[in-house]
């Protein structure tokens, strides 16, 4: 499973960086946002890297072995996800689907940046277990990017309204998630 997360991450997270180098085609949906720039640079940043950060964080030789390693991966994924956070939440007020997108965006976004320093903040009291939680609450959300990626092809292959899905996918791209990774902590907690 953890191999499957990574790749689908990294593949994702290289063809996001492409905002960054101004290559390759930009979505309608995305070039129609109100705040394009310079948001879309810095959460593409942001969110590409914690992708690609997150699956490591989760090796236990790496945590065991290498806490320097692990620990030092940790902050970039944090200064990843507060960027991607801070910034989903600039680009939701601008959406172009409309306000539902918007809320559900502007949702995960918020989730993500909570999620995200709870499990500093659990770090840093010391709670190791809690903090494992919370990380991981944290890189479902995260996977968010992964998994609207998927759903949108789908809607396209169903030929589904295209606004209308968005609407959807802004929610269902990361409360599913949520749900996956409760229950992954309540199957590891028992």
């Amino acid at each position: 499973m953890w191999s499957g997360l990574a790749a689908l991450s990294s593949v994702v997270a290289l063809a996001s960086y492409r905002y960054l180098a101004g290559v390759g085609p930009v979505p309608p949906n995305i070039t129609a946002n109100r705040h394009l720039s310079p948001w879309i640079v810095i959460h593409a940043a942001g969110a590409a890297t914690a992708l690609l950060v997150g699956p490591w964080q989760f090796v236990p030789a790496l945590r065991g072995r290498r806490p320097v390693i692990h620990r030092t991966l940790g902050r970039v994924y944090v200064a990843s996800c507060a960027a991607g956070g801070v910034s989903a939440l600039v680009l939701a007020t601008g959406v172009s689907a409309g306000p539902i997108a918007g809320a559900g965006f502007a949702a995960l976004g918020t989730a993500w940046l909570t999620a995200t320093t709870i499990a500093v903040r659990e770090i840093l009291m010391g709670r190791v277990p809690a903090h494992h939680r919370w990380m991981i609450r944290s890189f479902a959300l995260t996977l968010s990017a992964v998994t609207l990626r998927l759903y949108l092809p789908l809607t396209s292959l169903m030929g589904l309204d295209f606004t209308i899905s968005y609407r959807v996918i802004a929610w269902a791209c990361w409360l599913p998630n949520m749900i996956v990774a409760e229950l992954f902590i309540g199957a590891a907690d028992t």
